[in-house]
């Protein structure tokens, strides 16, 4: 569903084969999926509810599934991704189905589904506000929708150095670093999509590297090398790349050696509406109490003036 302002930033084709060819050995790779899972996880556990049947979308090597298990009365989940190497090696590692799915054109019946849920996926979507509506219509009346994505500070030690060396060894500047959602951002497409009670909040971890060399090559392995359509076209300079390992840890390096890679995961919830069971707002002008009389205060009258 893409609606006529969807902004196009990201080469989806080329976000599949990046997980497609990181599919085999994600295992190697996958600490910052199972940590946040694991923080999925947590969240989920405050909420005092069964979910039955599960979604897992964009779920990478099933991540989300071991971490989850069997809470809050799990009895199925099923995984899709847009990759469909990664949709197998999820089926193979946790034995539950999974299809090869675009989190832009979900082929899920309406009301499929008691929860949605996706880790670290869906900053690759183009059309964001249309992923999220879709996944609602895939929930049933009440369902919740629960996801963590990487916020638009992330890795900024790492856009930095880039940048830097490329402006030092070319005299120019290309676009190295996927653009993010911030957290306000993110709390406002919940809106935009429908869910009720919408909540989003956001951590920030840092992870310390030996040096750039290993986290370029833990991105890679991720599958999370830049697919951006700004992107430079023709590969990168070697002096370029090794200048920016330089800058690095010029700039960041830590008193025992160690550099800092900051992720900024943004956590978002929401809940498919139902009149039935969710609280509903009142009508404006319906309020029987006034506040200045719940507050223990005296109610003012205050002019307002335009401003020139």
């Amino acid at each position: 569903m893409n609606d006529t302002d969807t902004m196009f930033l990201f080469d989806r084709p080329l976000v599949r084969r990046h997980r497609d060819r990181a599919a085999a050995e994600i295992g190697r790779f996958d600490f910052l999926l199972r940590e946040v899972a694991g923080r999925l996880a947590e969240r989920l556990d405050m909420i005092k509810r069964t979910f039955p049947r599960v979604l897992n979308l964009g779920c990478h090597g099933g991540e989300v599934e071991a971490a989850f298990g069997g809470c809050n009365g799990i009895r199925q989940m099923v995984h899709a991704d847009l990759s469909p190497a990664m949709a197998r090696m999820a089926a193979a590692g946790t034995g539950s189905p999974a299809v090869a799915a675009d989190e832009e054109a979900l082929p899920f019946a309406p009301g499929s589904f008691d929860m949605v849920v996706s880790n670290l996926s869906l900053h690759w979507v183009n059309d964001l506000p249309g992923a999220m509506i879709q996944a609602r219509r895939a929930l049933r009346p009440d369902g919740l929708f629960i996801a963590a994505m990487l916020g638009g500070d992330s890795l900024f030690e790492l856009r930095r150095a880039l940048m830097e060396a490329e402006m030092e060894v070319t005299g120019g500047m290309s676009a190295r670093i996927s653009p993010m959602a911030g957290l306000r951002d993110a709390a406002g497409l919940l809106q935009r999509a429908g869910f009720a009670l919408p909540v989003a909040d956001m951590d920030t971890l840092t992870v310390a590297y030996p040096d750039p060399f290993r986290l370029m090559r833990d991105l890679r392995g991720m599958g999370e090398t830049n697919a951006g359509l700004s992107r430079l076209k023709r590969p990168t300079r070697r002096a370029v790349i090794i200048r920016a390992a330089e800058r690095y840890m010029e700039l960041f390096r830590e008193a025992d050696g160690t550099v800092p890679a900051t992720f900024e995961i943004v956590f978002l919830a929401g809940w498919s509406p139902d009149a039935s069971v969710q609280q509903q707002p009142a009508k404006r002008g319906s309020a029987s109490h006034r506040l200045a009389d719940a507050l223990n205060s005296i109610e003012q009258t205050v002019e307002m003036k335009p401003r020139h």
